[in-house]
């Protein structure tokens, strides 16, 4: 199989297409017609929007307010921000013992890890060592560390010294000083969550964002959920490219996520952990796949990975498309889902 490049700037943000969309007509005059309801508000540190197309209003806000809920929950288990998180607990007793911790965050751990084997290491959740180095999250400044700074650090990310016990639930760095950041999968295993509460309260045509992770559920009344992928370099402006989506996740990993621009450089959150530094071989990664989980971990190993070797591995494993956007402008597309990504124009060639 082999992906098909095409001359192009920018990175992948994900926006719906289309401000209208008309059922089949129902049989039952008096019956409510299904239409869009939406909320959108603050989860994991992100927009987190739910989109639901169904006729019960009340059906959908009940679902809503169980998804912010949850979402909430799984944060203060898997927040470095949360205090009693299982994963700030898990930090504290690096070198020393291991921890109980709940079975959700025992599954991420464990998902994280076969993530980590299938990317050669490139995406690692212990990369929590490098966090108060380089400042990317809630307190982002614009200082670059020194190289000593993040040599010192980087002895410390190894996700073979996390130690799972299934039989225990626990978990255990094995080195002091470690730190496991759970900010590159947490939101894609709350995604996951959450499709199960729509389809547990009869719901099967729905959309979830946060971030840049997105489920789209069924249907938008009679068609597939159709999607734009934004122009990371003037947002604002109309989608590059597009693609029809149902039951199927679409997770983005990019360099304008979270990042600033200093002496003509971007820095961004991505980092290679081999080098500490932002991995620079591409500019943009979206994953399709069934599971945003897996999704979301993978972007980013992908992105670290670079063009060539990430869309290898997409190409080898099973039931993942992708389009990778290089460092050189280049966007290669999987084989599998060159055929249903429309190309609309080209992004805005800019740095």
């Amino acid at each position: 199989m082999k992906a098909c490049g095409l001359s192009t700037v920018g990175t992948l943000l994900l926006c719906v297409i289309g401000s209208s969309c008309t059922p089949a007509p129902s049989e039952d005059v008096n019956k409510p017609e299904a239409r869009l309801i939406e909320r959108a508000g603050l989860a994991m540190g992100t927009e987190l929007k739910l989109t639901a197309w169904t006729p019960d209003e009340k059906l959908a806000q009940a679902t809503f307010d169980e998804v912010f809920g949850e979402f909430d929950r799984l944060d203060r288990m898997m927040s470095v921000w949360k205090d009693g998180s299982d994963v700030l607990r898990l930090n504290a007793a690096a070198g020393d013992h291991p921890v109980p911790v709940s079975a959700e965050t025992f599954e991420v751990l464990t998902i994280a890890r076969d993530v980590s084997v299938a990317t050669e290491g490139r995406f690692d959740v212990t990369f929590g060592a490098l966090t108060d180095v380089w400042k990317f999250d809630q307190d982002q400044d614009e200082s670059i560390p020194s190289a000593e700074q993040i040599r010192a650090r980087l002895p410390l990310i190894d996700y073979r010294a996390l130690e799972l016990n299934q039989a225990a639930v626990t978990a255990f760095l094995t080195r002091k000083g470690m730190r496991v950041h759970l900010g590159g999968i947490g939101k894609g295993y709350a995604v996951d969550r959450a499709v199960g509460i729509f389809h547990a309260r009869g719901l099967t045509n729905f959309m979830i964002q946060a971030g840049g992770d997105l489920y789209a559920g069924g249907r938008r009344g009679d068609r597939p959920w159709k999607l734009g992928i934004a122009d990371p370099r003037a947002p604002d402006g109309p989608s590059f490219a597009s693609v029809e989506l149902s039951d199927s996740t679409f997770s983005t990993s990019g360099d304008y996520e979270r990042f600033f621009v200093k002496d003509g450089v971007r820095y961004h959150h991505i980092l290679d952990l081999q080098t500490g530094q932002p991995a620079r071989g591409c500019r943009s990664v979206t994953l399709l796949t069934g599971r945003a989980v897996i999704a979301d971990a993978l972007a980013k190993g992908v992105f670290i990975l670079g063009p060539q070797k990430g869309m290898a591995l997409i190409e080898r494993l099973p039931d993942v498309e992708g389009v990778i956007v290089s460092a050189k402008n280049d966007v290669l597309v999987s084989s599998g889902l060159k055929d249903r990504l429309t190309l609309l124009r080209q992004p805005t060639d800019s740095p």
